[in-house]
């Protein structure tokens, strides 16, 4: 199934997304996680359009999506839903599947917990992502401190290769499984420095989210979610606790699958995954 990369301006900004089939179908929006863009889903998009009219964004300041000349203040869930939502007012489309993706995920649960948008997500697939820490977590969870480490500072290589590898050692636990997927991976998310070297496209400026002290607690969101809810955890993950997910697992229409062997966060590029998936935004 092929797609159209479309640019629209939303919000004074430009934002990127990929589409996948029939717009006359029901939707299924895909979003990201913190550093990748919408290309990520290429494999499970192209197979939901079957179904679907699927669209993969680009999180302003990461893709082929406009970086901010306001970062302190645009570089937030709270920025980021607005555009989601005007976004998919500009499209007309009133109803979504949410497919998110660890940021992505999060960024649903605003949506979706916000008493004037709650009717926008029927479906909401949290794919390795909490509403945040709880009473039997460590205040900061291990998994954040690991990517605020390296966000920040987005390092240059003088090869495409040398980044590939760089990315096969930080993402090892999303479960790529071949060259032809970590050079697809890699091929949508690098840019050519002014050096002539090779470095991960998104702006640097996106760590300074994490001065966002709200956007480590969706808690009250979450309680408010009225969607059905698919909250998928890699087994080793160190983004989402176990005690996390368990206790998300207890509100009304969410269910919790472990994906074995896999961390932050499995690719959704299996057959086994993607069927999960699809199962899910079926019911």
């Amino acid at each position: 199934m092929s797609y159209q990369s479309r640019f629209k301006t939303i919000n004074g900004m430009e934002v990127h997304f990929t589409e996948w089939g029939d717009p006359q179908k029901p939707t299924v929006v895909c979003w990201h996680g913190l550093t990748r863009n919408g290309r990520d889903f290429d494999i499970i998009a192209s197979k939901l359009a079957k179904n679907y009219y699927v669209i993969c964004p680009d999180t302003i300041g990461r893709g082929l999506s406009e970086w901010s000349t306001n970062p302190e203040n645009e570089y937030c869930f709270e920025h980021y839903s607005n555009l989601a939502i005007a976004l998919l007012d500009h499209l007309e489309i009133e109803q979504v599947r949410w497919v998110g993706t660890s940021m992505g995920g999060a960024i649903g649960i605003q949506i979706a917990g916000t008493t004037t948008h709650q009717n926008r997500i029927s479906h909401l697939v949290l794919n390795d992502i909490g509403a945040g820490a709880s009473e039997n977590s460590p205040k900061d969870i291990e998994g954040i401190k690991r990517i605020i480490r390296y966000v920040g500072a987005p390092p240059v290589f003088n090869t495409f290769s040398e980044l590939m590898n760089y990315y096969k050692m930080i993402y090892a636990s999303f479960g790529l499984y071949n060259e032809d997927e970590w050079n697809h991976f890699t091929k949508h998310s690098c840019r050519r420095r002014d050096t002539g070297g090779f470095s991960p496209d998104y702006d640097p400026n996106i760590a300074l989210q994490f001065q966002h002290e709200e956007d480590l607690n969706l808690w009250g969101y979450w309680e408010k979610v009225q969607s059905k809810t698919l909250l998928i955890r890699g087994e080793i993950s160190d983004v989402l606790p176990l005690d996390v997910a368990l206790k998300m697992e207890q509100r009304q229409n969410c269910q919790l699958v472990t994906i074995p062997k896999l961390g932050h966060a499995p690719a959704l590029n299996t057959n086994e995954q993607i069927s999960i998936v699809d199962n899910f935004l079926q019911l």
